[in-house]
């Protein structure tokens, strides 16, 4: 039977219970399912019938009343084969899922369709979360359009307003408090546990994690069900390294894929304490106390979600790596420039780990990867307008546009 339970001591817990944490050992929860009782829920299904979204597995989430269902047509991003990207890195078989292509522009909307439906079949009427940006933006949306309150805790210092904006104009209540994200953390942990009203929804909340799992099944169902050999996914909260491996170890079990890919996992240098864990073979976080990157999506000292991803990189066999803020935005460029794709910073973070590991010789020329760009480039446009060629200004005249393009001298060689 589907049920919530603890990581570390397996205490159980029913899906309608309020609970954000063990109440035995102190650990966070994931949701589990009965492979038996899964099976017979997916037998006879034909999910082909269905458009590629995060519903299209409804099976496959912990929801009594599908009617009720918060969506704003969330999942069924574009898996776009980078040949270009590819050629240029050494890659053969690289493909980017572009999680940006979802509905307030960031893989969160997956994880807030199934866990903002959860708050509505809870008969919750206020929810809440602390944000670097997407999740603020992605809440306040599937809030407004499930009718319900919204706040959100945002850390002082520099937040992308593409995606304030978003959190502004959906009519959350920002409060921007004075410290990090993790302090912000703590004060919306607390507010939950005193008011219990308000209902959680940072990725500690496992339904969050069970709608962000789709973005594995989807990637599968891309390729045909072959898994690539890799999957490369920037790590903040650490909450969607997790869900992804949760997806596919559930569609392993359930006899639909083969084989499972190497979870890879790529923090910035500011911002790095499960890389630091890999990298050391412990077993335990070291938070940074100030973590700092351009990337402000990934700029998270103590990720709640650490053990979930740890247990996720090495259950995988896979590896984690650190970037410069340099080499992310040198990446962010390369992507947009090459392929077209436009990312905000901390999405570019699994190109720059990318380059860095097939330079190391870890990735092979020959390997199957595919890179999760996690959200729009349009989050975080300050970022791109001062790391481009600023525009040219020029006279409202024919030849003063063709000496700006370069082209007044082949212009007048011609007409000689």
């Amino acid at each position: 039977m589907v049920h919530q339970e603890c990581i570390k001591c397996k205490t159980s817990y029913g899906i309608d219970e309020i609970v954000y944490f063990c109440k035995k050992c102190g650990d966070i929860l994931e949701v589990k399912f009965d492979q038996k009782e899964l099976l017979e829920k997916i037998s006879g299904k034909d999910w082909k019938t269905s458009p590629l979204s995060v519903w299209r597995y409804r099976e496959l989430m912990p929801i009594h009343e599908t009617t009720k269902v918060v969506t704003l047509n969330e999942g069924g991003t574009g898996l776009h084969r980078a040949q270009r990207l590819g050629s240029e890195l050494g890659l053969s078989n690289l493909y980017i899922k572009n999680e940006g292509e979802n509905p307030t522009g960031s893989f969160k909307d997956r994880g807030m369709t199934v866990g903002v439906t959860k708050a509505v079949e809870l008969g919750a009427r206020h929810v809440i979360c602390a944000s670097t940006g997407n999740t603020s933006a992605s809440l306040a949306a599937y809030a407004a359009r499930a009718g319900i309150k919204c706040t959100v805790l945002i850390p002082s210092g520099k937040i992308a307003y593409g995606k304030l904006s978003q959190a502004m104009i959906h009519g959350a209540k920002v409060l921007q408090v004075k410290g990090n994200f993790d302090e912000a953390l703590e004060f919306v942990l607390k507010l939950a546990e005193k008011h219990k009203t308000i209902y959680l929804l940072n990725s500690i909340n496992p339904f969050r994690i069970e709608g962000q799992k789709s973005l594995g099944y989807e990637i599968c169902e891309q390729l045909n069900n072959e898994p690539p050999d890799r999957i490369i996914v920037p790590v903040g909260n650490a909450g969607n390294i997790s869900a992804i491996w949760k997806g596919l170890k559930e569609f392993y079990q359930l006899g639909l894929i083969k084989k499972l890919p190497k979870m890879t996992g790529i923090q910035a240098v500011g911002s790095a304490p499960i890389v630091q864990a890999i990298k050391t073979d412990c077993d335990k976080i070291i938070p940074v106390e100030n973590p700092e990157t351009v990337a402000t999506a990934i700029r998270i000292g103590a990720p709640v979600s650490w053990k979930k991803a740890v247990n996720a990189i090495r259950e995988s066999h896979g590896t984690a790596e650190t970037v410069t803020d340099e080499e992310i935005l040198n990446s962010q460029k390369l992507l947009a420039q090459i392929e077209g794709i436009f990312v905000e910073p901390a999405s570019a973070a699994s190109i720059a780990g990318l380059n860095k590991l097939i330079k190391r010789g870890i990735i092979l020329e020959d390997e199957r990867v595919v890179c999760v760009t996690t959200g729009h480039g349009l989050k975080d446009p300050d970022t791109a307008v001062k790391m481009s060629e600023k525009p040219i200004e020029v006279d409202a005249e024919m030849t003063a546009i063709e000496e700006a393009l370069g082209l007044r001298n082949k212009v007048s060689i011609l007409a000689q």
